[in-house]
C-alpha cells in the first residue's frame, strides 16, 4: 500500500512538471489507464522509479517526445469500425453535398489511417475536391507518420474488408501504391488535407466546422475534460455541424443533449441543434 501510495505522488508531480515545463496537460486524463502507460514507459528506459523521469524531462527536451508518445493511445486502422463510415456515407454526406466548401476536424488523428479512410469515401462520392480536411493530434511522432502516409501491408487485407463493409465502391488497392512490403496513400487524396499539432486539452476552437470527427479519445479523458473537449467541439462545429464520437462514447448527459441531435445513434454520429446555443 505504501509502494502504491508513493507511486501516486511520483505518477503526480511528473504530471505536473509535464504541464508546466511544456504546456501538456495529462492530469485530467484516466488516471489508471495513464499510470499503466508510464509504467510500461519506465520498462524502456533505465530507470526504476517514476520520479526519476522528472528531471530527464525537466532537462532534456528530446525526451518531451519520446513521453508523449508513451502517454498517447494511438490504435487505428483504415475503415474502423466500418458501419460508422458507412453511416457516415449514407446519412451525413447529403447534407456536405449541399454545402459549397466542407471544413472537417478530425482531432486525435493519430497515425492517420482513419483520415485517409474518410477521404476515400468523400472522393467516391464526389466530395473531396470542395473539403478541407484538418487532421491534428498532440503526439508529432504519429502526426509525422499520418502526414507521411506508409504504412505496412500487414493489414492490408482487413483494410480491403472494412473498406467494402464501409460502402467502399471500387478496390483499396486503387488509392495506393504498394513496394517493400508498405503501401502508400495516392497524393490525390493528400491534397485537400492540413495536418498540425492541437491538444484538446489546452487549446482552443480551430476553425468552424461541418464535420468533426473525434473517435476513441474521449474515453481516456476523466469527467472533467470530456466537458471541455465537448464544449470545444460544440464552439468550432457550425450549426447544424455533425459529431462523431468512437464506438464506446456518448454525449455527457445530460445538458449536452440539449445542444445535439442523434443522427445515427448505434453508430455515435450526432448533429448540432440549429437553434440551439450550447449549454451555460
Amino acid at each position: 500500500m505504501e509502494k502504491e501510495k508513493i507511486q501516486e505522488i511520483e505518477v503526480n508531480l511528473l504530471l505536473d512538471a509535464l504541464f508546466f515545463r511544456y504546456g501538456y496537460d495529462f492530469r485530467n486524463y484516466d488516471r489508471n489507464s495513464l499510470t499503466r502507460r508510464i509504467l510500461k514507459c519506465l520498462e524502456t528506459c533505465t530507470f526504476q522509479h517514476v520520479s526519476e523521469i522528472i528531471p530527464r524531462l525537466l532537462y532534456n527536451g528530446e525526451f518531451l517526445t519520446r513521453l508523449v508518445h508513451a502517454l498517447s493511445v494511438n490504435t487505428t486502422e483504415m475503415f474502423r469500425d466500418p458501419l460508422t463510415f458507412a453511416a457516415l456515407k449514407e446519412r451525413v454526406f447529403p447534407v456536405l453535398a449541399s454545402y459549397p466548401f466542407i471544413n472537417i476536424w478530425h482531432a486525435g488523428c493519430a497515425t492517420g489511417e482513419e483520415v485517409y479512410s474518410l477521404a476515400i469515401l468523400l472522393h467516391e462520392a464526389g466530395l473531396l475536391r470542395h473539403a478541407r480536411i484538418y487532421a491534428t493530434d498532440m503526439d508529432e511522432e504519429v502526426l509525422a507518420k499520418a502526414q507521411e502516409g506508409v504504412y505496412s501491408i500487414d493489414h492490408l487485407e482487413k483494410f480491403e474488408e472494412n473498406y467494402l463493409q464501409a460502402g467502399g465502391i471500387h478496390q483499396l488497392k486503387a488509392y495506393i501504391s504498394i513496394g517493400y512490403g508498405l503501401f502508400r496513400i495516392d497524393d490525390r487524396l493528400r491534397q485537400q488535407m492540413i495536418f498540425a499539432n492541437h491538444n484538446l486539452v489546452t487549446d482552443g476552437v480551430f476553425a468552424e466546422i461541418h464535420l468533426l470527427l473525434c473517435r476513441n479519445v474521449l474515453i481516456y479523458f476523466n469527467a472533467t475534460l470530456r466537458e471541455r473537449a465537448f464544449r470545444l467541439f460544440c464552439d468550432s462545429l457550425g450549426r447544424g455541424g455533425f459529431l462523431c464520437l468512437g464506438s464506446s462514447e456518448s454525449l455527457p448527459p445530460p445538458e449536452w443533449k440539449l445542444s445535439f441531435a442523434p443522427v445515427a445513434p448505434r453508430e455515435r454520429i450526432f448533429r448540432k441543434m440549429p437553434l440551439l446555443e450550447p449549454p451555460a
